[in-house]
């Protein structure tokens, strides 16, 4: 398997989250202790000390509030995505206001880098079988592709029989766009979400290494890996939330750093845009 697997970023804070939404009202965002700049940057020097590149999903918000932090990502040489611009979920907007939203975004990654933004991430893998219109959007705003599906089944998103590999998807309007699902692993005809995130804060590290290897070695595929910053800060600021959400949010934030250098030292890893333009997807 010659193709580096995909290290992703979804450049966002604590506050953004959207499990943790209805605790926090969007107004009351620029008022909050605002800690992605400095977890990026940490996650900016791991990766340094492993002489790996990865591509950053930046939601458009923190981009305006933080253009250096975007200017020193690119610089560094690892690549710029979008998340979106306010974090909101793509199946609780109208196709204009994700439009729009989309757009907005896009245009301010590629006026701060100076450079073309290729790839898309919906907020919360949002684009689910009721939000695949959004697919055409993205065509129609010139991305290239999209890392939004996750092929499980899950309260929040999902396509739990959505095609699991890299692949080119037809969109509801006989478009098409390169889409890298989120990575699972098959288990006895089971979808194990093994692709970074909660996952790989909850999962024993063994059980997430294990499925990872069998993408690589038993199907000869890349995964696609992805964590936040705010997954490396056990010091954030505590949030009223519900039991579920408190537990999906802030178990083992300890000790995701350790697993992530664990695992950057286990895999080979290379940007999204790289990978799948080694295997033909992306001219």
């Amino acid at each position: 398997m010659n193709v580096p697997n995909a290290l992703t970023v979804d450049v966002e804070d604590y506050f953004h989250v959207a499990a943790l939404a209805p605790s926090i009202h969007r107004d009351s965002w620029k008022s909050r202790e605002s800690r992605v700049a400095g977890n990026t940057r940490r996650l900016l020097a791991i990766f340094e000390q492993f002489d790996v590149r990865g591509t950053f999903f930046v939601l458009g918000w923190v981009a305006e509030q933080n253009p250096k932090l975007i200017k020193e990502i690119a610089a560094r040489g690892h690549e710029v995505a979008c998340h979106g611009f306010s974090h909101q979920l793509v199946y609780e907007q109208s196709p204009e206001e994700f439009r729009e939203e989309t757009r907005h975004a896009k245009t301010l990654l590629e006026d701060i880098t100076g450079s073309a933004v290729f790839g898309y991430r919906a907020a919360s893998y949002s684009i689910v079988r009721k939000s695949l219109w959004a697919l055409d959007v993205l065509v129609e705003l010139g991305f290239a592709y999209d890392s939004s599906i996750f092929p499980v089944h899950h309260d929040r998103y999902g396509i739990p029989d959505a095609e699991r590999l890299p692949h080119l998807l037809s969109t509801p309007n006989k478009k098409t766009i390169v889409e890298w699902p989120l990575s699972t692993a098959k288990v006895f005809g089971f979808r194990l979400p093994v692709s970074g995130g909660g996952y790989f804060r909850l999962l024993p590290y063994w059980l997430t290494r294990w499925g990872l290897t069998s993408i690589n070695r038993d199907e000869q595929r890349p995964f696609i890996f992805y964590l936040h910053p705010w997954e490396i800060d056990p010091e954030q600021p505590r949030v009223a939330a519900s039991r579920l959400s408190q537990f999906r949010h802030y178990t083992n934030l300890g000790v995701c750093e350790e697993r992530l250098r664990r695992l950057l030292g286990e895999f080979r890893f290379g940007t999204a845009r790289a990978g799948l333009l080694k295997l033909g997807l992306l001219s």
